[in-house]
């Protein structure tokens, strides 16, 4: 059987087809009931005549609710007045569930939607964002192939921190106390010595209690590590991936971002390369706009939302204090207190969606820069030991799906550009 968007062509007008899908609205008015039926594709309207089909099947095409899942057969129409332009006149139907009322209706809370998501999720609205969001995660992966990495895939479950241990997960492994990963990075760096270029998809948890527009304690984190480059050839990287998904969403969702409210010709504009900005000057940017910030304080979502109101393109923050970022970063031999490092903001008040740098790769540095920071050593035994065998100049970087994507799509809030979202007070549905 064909889908909604497949028939609704002048292909097959006067021919007998068939549909099949969920009622999203439906009325009835001098003995028609007009149908507008939902497939994953998209919607058509379906009109019963009372004159032209048996009492109880108009009765029951009459009588059907919101949501209820249906097959009808009949002629296709061109009709103008219709929202897809065709229609289709019904001679037979089968009602594979009927439902009387639908729980959802206009005007819901934010709350009873999220308490909702279940449901929500076959909104029109809703259905456009899932689609958006396929076609980032499939074309960040695509980019990738396309340019010789691997994919590749790494534990959930851990013993050692690549970001602050205050914001990790702790789980009761048969009596001994691990975390939930917050990123793949040390263990991408592993592979980068048999593959040199990789790459994983995956989710990461960070127990945060924070409660921003774009903070989630579940989300999903686009990861890749490459050797033999340095944190400027990262940034080039990167900033092709970026427009490569942006192009491709525009050239398969572009009825979607409409439908979203967000312009596709804006996106067009987000051409690289991206500004590249010192630590030290966003400071005084900030200073600019009104932001009582000082050298040595970090950037938080709300200096991020005002600095990147600025700009009509994402920006790279680059050397940030050495003081601000994980002990894996290295120095930059021009500028001792800085680190080779670079977050890319969105622009539009989004703020930080990529965090990466050059990794260090001189066994004394590392060893150093493990003491400085108290770490275990023996915990970081295997990742010093990359350090010792063989070790080569490389960088990586970790990206935030769920906030491209909610950047990309211009949403208000994280929780929309993700279809069950984790926070500090919500784990269900």
């Amino acid at each position: 059987m064909l889908s909604i968007a497949e028939v609704s062509t002048k292909a097959y007008v006067g021919s007998k087809v068939a549909i099949r899908g969920w009622v999203y609205r439906i009325r009835s008015s001098g003995g028609v009931t007009f149908v507008v039926v939902r497939d994953s594709s998209g919607i058509i309207q379906c009109t019963a005549r009372k004159n032209e089909l048996q009492p109880d099947v108009y009765d029951s095409i009459a009588s059907l609710g919101i949501e209820s899942s249906v097959e009808f057969h009949g002629t296709l129409k061109e009709d103008r007045r219709s929202p897809s332009g065709y229609e289709l006149a019904v001679d037979s139907c089968r009602i594979y569930q009927k439902n009387d009322v639908f729980p959802i209706t206009k005007d819901q809370g934010e709350e009873f939607l999220l308490d909702n998501r279940h449901l929500w999720l076959r909104s029109r609205e809703f259905t456009s964002i899932l689609k958006v969001r396929s076609t980032i995660f499939r074309s960040f992966a695509d980019f990738f192939y396309e340019n010789g990495y691997y994919q590749v895939q790494t534990p959930f479950m851990v013993s050692t921190a690549v970001e602050g241990g205050s914001t990790l997960f702790k789980v009761d492994f048969f009596g001994e106390p691990i975390f939930l990963n917050q990123s793949a990075q040390f263990y991408l760096e592993t592979m980068i010595y048999s593959l040199e270029k990789v790459f994983t998809i995956a989710p990461s948890f960070r127990a945060e209690k924070s409660r921003t527009r774009r903070h989630l304690t579940e989300y999903w984190h686009a990861e890749a590590e490459v050797a033999w480059i340095d944190n400027n050839e990262m940034m080039d990287i990167e900033e092709r991936m970026i427009y490569y998904i942006i192009s491709r969403v525009i050239e398969d969702n572009e009825d979607d971002l409409r439908m979203l409210g967000r312009d596709p010709d804006l996106l067009k504009g987000m051409k690289p390369p991206y500004p590249r900005i010192r630590y030290s000057e966003i400071i005084k940017t900030a200073n600019s706009i009104g932001l009582a910030l000082k050298y040595g304080d970090d950037l938080g979502a709300d200096e991020e939302r005002q600095i990147t109101m600025k700009y009509d393109r994402p920006i790279f923050v680059t050397n940030y204090p050495k003081e601000l970022k994980p002990f894996y970063m290295p120095v930059d031999p021009e500028n001792p207190g800085e680190v080779l490092n670079h977050d890319m903001l969105a622009p539009e008040g989004y703020g930080e969606i990529i965090g990466g740098s050059q990794r260090i790769w001189n066994y004394d540095e590392m060893m150093q820069r493990i003491r400085e920071a108290n770490l275990d050593e023996k915990a970081y035994y295997w990742y010093i030991d990359l350090r010792k065998y063989g070790s080569v100049p490389h960088s990586g970087f970790g990206l935030g799906l769920d906030r491209l994507a909610m950047w990309i799509m211009h949403l208000d809030n994280i929780r929309e550009a993700i279809p069950y979202p984790r926070t500090i007070r919500r784990t269900r549905p």
